[in-house]
């Protein structure tokens, strides 16, 4: 090992005790959702308002469901990473497919929109997004009925892909989002964690039962920390901080997410800074963001990226930063971005920019609801459920 990178891993390893010996507990109720909202919703429950008991019924029903949801582990795959350890995530790029002109169709050519169907075989990245939905439910079942059932398989699934030493996920992405014949792993690999942040609020409201201790919430919170040190040190996490494209943006979200669950406020506020500076420079003066417009699937990335930064938005109001009304130094806005796109999303113009695959307009949901709740569309999340007849996903979004 030449000087440069004994001096490189000495930074790296001492950044991370640092990191790890400041993680406090949160002094935020909530790291995303809005917590006084939850507290009127499960009011509301209790005293019996007719217009949540659907969504409240629909979240019983899933979360029992999933009662009989078997804990899921980076352990159970087949194949084993480069490293020689199973404990490290590993997943395939989705876009990447055999090229026919070359011997065993190595090395992969890109097919921009395009899914590989071998990206299936690499269950990690199957079951990870999964495994945080299916907490994020029961987590919120737990809160509005208070049956421990809910917490306690909550509890379970976290511990088994996060914390006990037989099976857990170490706190890297050094395999995420490779390509046969190109590279083992790639920067754009973490954006298969962006669900992290919801398995993290999801934790927020397992603290009140006793199946979550006090333990485990520091386990986690420890977790966490390294993978931020490894996303804000390794040669990877420094390559996706300087994508120019939704990715940067998907990186600020998990980022912020993790140092405001380990109360580092003072990161989480240059993250937000530096999140401001990328809608400034991502955004065009119409409310739009040219690098996904020329994407294959533009709406859907179009919709991807403003999803980010909504994220990164509600993170920002836990922290009393503003973001859903602040502009940028040239004048631009969240709330352009949403003026732009919102008569697209509820169908009222024609997106004539590519789109080679029918959009799932139920992506839309959460955006649709903070144009709602922030930017004066009332009524249109129901509208564009009922265009849709896509009841269930609504129903829950009513819950957050």
């Amino acid at each position: 090992m030449n000087s440069k990178s004994v001096f490189t891993l000495f930074c790296f390893c001492f950044f991370a005790q640092w990191v790890i010996a400041q993680v406090k507990l949160s002094k935020t109720d909530m790291v995303k959702w809005d917590f006084k909202q939850l507290a009127i919703n499960k009011k509301q429950i209790q005293t019996g308002v007719a217009l949540i008991k659907p969504a409240y019924k629909q979240l019983l029903h899933n979360a029992d469901s999933l009662l009989g949801y078997k804990p899921v582990s980076v352990m159970q795959k087949k194949d084993i990473p480069p490293s020689g350890n199973k404990h490290d995530y590993m997943s395939l790029a989705p876009y990447w497919w055999p090229d026919p002109s070359k011997p065993n169709g190595i090395p992969y050519k890109r097919h921009d929109g395009e899914v590989n169907p071998e990206v299936k075989n690499y269950p990690d990245k199957e079951q990870m997004p999964k495994l945080c939905e299916n907490v994020n439910t029961l987590a919120l079942a737990y809160y509005y009925s208070g049956n421990e059932n809910y917490a306690k398989h909550a509890a379970t699934l976290m511990r088994v892909w996060f914390l006990d030493s037989a099976t857990n996920m170490n706190p890297n992405l050094n395999f995420g989002q490779a390509v046969k014949g190109v590279t083992n792993g790639r920067a754009e690999g973490i954006i298969d964690t962006r669900l992290f942040i919801y398995a993290i609020d999801a934790v927020q409201l397992l603290k009140k039962s006793s199946h979550w201790t006090a333990n485990d919430q520091k386990g986690l919170q420890n977790w966490m920390a390294e993978f931020l040190v490894w996303l804000r040190t390794s040669k990877i996490g420094i390559n996706e901080m300087n994508t120019k494209n939704n990715h940067a943006i998907w990186y600020d979200a998990q980022t912020l997410s993790m140092a405001i669950f380990i109360d580092s406020i003072d990161l989480a506020k240059r993250i937000i800074a530096v999140s401001k500076n990328r809608l400034d420079k991502q955004m065009d003066l119409n409310g739009l963001f040219p690098l996904e417009l020329s994407r294959t699937t533009s709406l859907h990335y179009s919709v991807f990226i403003l999803n980010a930064f909504n994220v990164i938005a509600e993170l920002s109001e836990q922290i009393g930063v503003e973001y859903f009304q602040a502009k940028t130094n040239s004048g631009k806005s969240l709330k352009l971005a949403f003026d732009s796109l919102m008569p697209y999303l509820l169908q009222q113009k024609q997106w004539t920019h590519p789109q080679i695959k029918p959009f799932a307009y139920t992506d839309a949901f959460p955006l649709i609801l903070t144009a709602e709740r922030r930017y004066g569309y009332k009524g249109s999340l129901d509208t564009l459920a009922q265009l849709l007849g896509a009841d269930l996903g609504r129903l829950q979004l009513k819950l957050l």
